[in-house]
């Protein structure tokens, strides 16, 4: 059995808040990058996989994603987030928190990933409805993230005396 993570060593903690900081920076200018894409709307959502170039007043003309671009989006994103959220549970497997909650916390991110880049391939392939299963799991997906990072670091102690 590990030990919970506020018994490990003061370098170990210290190299887990530093591996978490660099993890958030990552993920948050992942955030930040879909509202630059106009991709945190439902219709910009759809727009940024399937195009608009059937409007000509449109401001910006977006092309529909050729299925390569789609496959190496859902690809990359699955197996990277896979990673990004098996280390987060690890580290939240570790502390000492109700069972109810770490197991929340722990699965729904990958149950979110699937929704979310399986999503993007539905709504790409004309399953349009789903944009709100994307927006609602994304959001949900970075929740998690959050509570696990916030919940983690209480845990790390590295101030204790």
């Amino acid at each position: 059995m590990i030990p919970t993570i506020d018994t490990w060593s003061y370098p170990l903690r210290l190299m887990t808040a530093f591996f978490l900081v660099v993890l958030s920076i990552g993920f948050f200018t992942g955030i930040r990058f879909v509202s630059e894409t106009d991709s945190t709307s439902a219709e910009g959502l759809v727009e940024h996989y399937n195009g608009n170039e059937q409007d000509e007043d449109v401001m910006v003309m977006k092309f529909k994603k050729s299925a390569q671009e789609m496959l190496t989006i859902v690809h990359t994103h699955i197996l990277s987030m896979s990673m990004l959220f098996f280390l987060t549970g690890f580290l939240l497997a570790q502390t000492a928190i109700r069972q109810g909650l770490k197991l929340f916390l722990i699965i729904e991110p990958f149950v979110s990933i699937l929704l979310t880049f399986g999503g993007l391939y539905l709504i790409w392939f004309g399953v349009e409805w789903f944009r709100y299963v994307v927006i609602f799991s994304g959001i949900a997906m970075t929740l998690a993230y959050s509570a696990a990072v916030i919940i983690i670091f209480k845990h790390l102690r590295l101030f204790k005396s």
